[in-house]
């Protein structure tokens, strides 16, 4: 009888220390796989020679669709950091245009490389992605029809009322928050939005100011209500997948060079006259 028992101790004994040994083994690749993921991130997109942007081309001045020598091109002065930021690692840009509210789970699942799209690096969206250092600061406004621009002298006066955002931004929080009392319409494309707006079935349409002016100066129907001041929101950055430091590193150095020989500010320029062609 103790001989079956000190058998079964042995027995148990070795069973344990096997399994710990499987654990321990197990946490080790695991840790290795996630620490090989992150280290070999900017290694792949160079070995693919190709880094992908995602973006949502609806947005001017900061990315849009354009007719150039009879072909249909996304620009914008986002594209143009985009292009650069490639340059800068040596490979070359490959862009995937998609809605605004799925770029962050396209940057997650690995879909694209980074986000450049008129991204503000919000508090909240610092929680699930990383984000470069800002590079522009943008005040919202409020789009309306060009008849009615005298109509809304403040904020309290469009309580009630059907306001416009686009989907997944901070404009669509802006609206939210700062217009008590409104029917927010939230869609995914700021090209139906206007839609919407030029057909009365909202009221007016919550915008980054430098896209608002890309509008109005294509519609002349279309104006920012001169007295409505929505405030300034977060910085524009660029989203990169958590854990990827070293690709982060390189934006920033790309950013800095842009913003030292003032070439970012041509960029803007450029893409706003583009845009008013």
């Amino acid at each position: 009888m103790m001989k079956n028992k000190s058998s079964y101790i042995a027995i148990m004994m070795i069973a344990i220390l096997f399994s710990l040994t499987l654990i321990g083994c197990g946490n080790k690749q695991d840790a290795q796989t996630a620490d090989d993921e992150v280290a070999t991130s900017l290694d792949k997109i160079k070995e693919a020679n190709k880094i992908v942007l995602g973006t949502s081309a609806d947005y001017p001045p900061y990315e849009f669709h354009k007719q150039i020598d009879g072909k249909d091109e996304i620009v914008g002065f986002d594209i143009e950091v985009a292009k650069e930021i490639a340059k800068d690692i040596g490979v070359e840009l490959e862009i995937k245009d998609m809605d605004f509210d799925g770029l962050l789970a396209a940057l997650d699942t690995g879909n694209v490389d980074f986000v450049v799209a008129g991204m503000s690096a919000t508090e909240e969206r610092k929680q699930s992605v990383d984000f470069s250092k800002e590079y522009y600061m943008e005040d919202s406004g409020l789009l309306v029809l060009t008849d009615n621009k005298d109509k809304y002298q403040s904020i309290a006066d469009l309580e009630g009322l059907n306001i416009g955002a686009q989907k997944g931004t901070v404009q669509e929080e802006v609206a939210e928050e700062q217009i008590e009392g409104a029917r927010i319409k939230s869609l995914a494309k700021v090209t139906d939005l206007v839609l919407e707006l030029k057909n009365n079935k909202i009221d007016g349409l919550v915008l980054a100011i430098p896209v608002a002016e890309a509008y109005v100066s294509r519609h002349p129907d279309l104006i920012l209500a001169p007295h409505i001041d929505l405030g300034q929101g977060d910085g524009i950055a660029v989203a990169i997948k958590k854990g990827n430091q070293e690709l982060v590193d390189i934006i920033n150095a790309t950013i800095d060079r842009l913003m030292s020989d003032d070439t970012l500010d041509k960029f803007i320029q450029d893409a706003t006259a583009l845009s008013e062609e």
